[in-house]
């Protein structure tokens, strides 16, 4: 798999060129037309920016171990913790992309607890050409907002983009009831998916995951591990057990079509200490061993 993108790899890539403001401690926002000049392939790769994108045209999105596919319009969400790669299967593209880093929302919201964001969420969203115009409008905003002079420009934006999150939300209603407000097992919640996110992917520059149970992740948050349980079964919906299976299973999946490590590396990276036990997950989850998935 490729190394991570970082923003000054995208605009030296896409642009050839690098802002001058790229790295201040506001964080860093901008907002692009599409369709771009041709360019050579995007490698499937995970970006350390948050993008979202408002296509019109048929394309073909690898997300994580999934394939979404769109034959008119859709807004898509790509976050920093999850690979992705586009196809663009239509050459007669129109809409817009916005690309923020964290940084941009420190201390303005914590944007994992929107499941836009979330390993497991939705982050392509299909749209009617109402839907399409309205969120076009969405974008001009932030676009007329960037290139103002007015003081407080990056809230304003900072607003347009939560508009957009809304918006998709608002259009397919969360699985999970939500019984409260944000309240300390959110919180803890948050907290765990994000240390359990920090791990992926696996590369050359970060061989093996270090937090593998429930009492790894407690230790690290400071807090009993049956608190953890509670808060993670409270606020998510399912254990933290079962969170953690999922997302080594999503990242064993990614590994096996996309790099070129072998099961042996895959198992011991992802903290099985015998490949059987690795291939025993495996087969549990999906029914495939991982030679066989691989080679599908």
């Amino acid at each position: 798999m490729e190394k991570i993108e970082s923003l000054q790899d995208f605009y030296s890539r896409k642009f050839e060129w690098i802002p001058e403001n790229l790295g201040r401690d506001i964080g860093h926002v901008n907002v692009f037309r599409l369709p771009h000049p041709a360019t050579k392939p995007v490698p499937y790769r995970r970006r350390d920016f948050f993008k979202i994108t408002l296509c019109r045209g048929s394309s073909r999105i690898h997300y994580a171990d999934k394939v979404f596919s769109f034959e008119k319009q859709a807004l898509v969400f790509s976050n920093p913790f999850i690979p992705y790669k586009w196809e663009h299967v239509d050459d007669d593209l129109s809409g817009f992309y916005v690309v923020f880093d964290a940084s941009f929302f420190n201390l303005f919201g914590n944007l994992i607890q929107y499941e836009v964001f979330q390993p497991t969420g939705t982050h392509v969203f299909e749209l009617d050409d109402t839907q399409f115009e309205y969120l076009s409008k969405v974008f001009e905003k932030i676009e007329t907002e960037l290139n103002s002079e007015y003081i407080h420009k990056y809230d304003a934006i900072r607003n347009q983009i939560y508009e957009l999150i809304h918006y998709a939300m608002k259009t397919r209603p969360s699985s999970r009831i939500e019984k409260l407000p944000i309240n300390a097992s959110q919180r803890i919640y948050w907290l765990f998916l994000e240390l359990l996110e920090r791990q992926f992917p696996i590369d050359e520059n970060h061989t093996e995951i270090i937090l593998r149970t429930a009492s790894d992740f407690a230790f690290q948050l400071n807090v009993h591990v049956n608190h953890l349980n509670r808060a993670v079964k409270e606020a998510g919906g399912k254990t933290t057990s079962q969170l953690i299976a999922e997302r080594l299973l999503q990242e064993s999946k990614i590994m096996l079509k996309q790099s070129k490590w072998n099961i042996s590396e895959i198992a011991y990276s992802l903290g099985f200490q015998e490949v059987t036990h690795f291939n025993n997950f495996f087969k549990k989850h999906t029914l495939l061993s991982p030679t066989k998935f691989r080679n599908n």
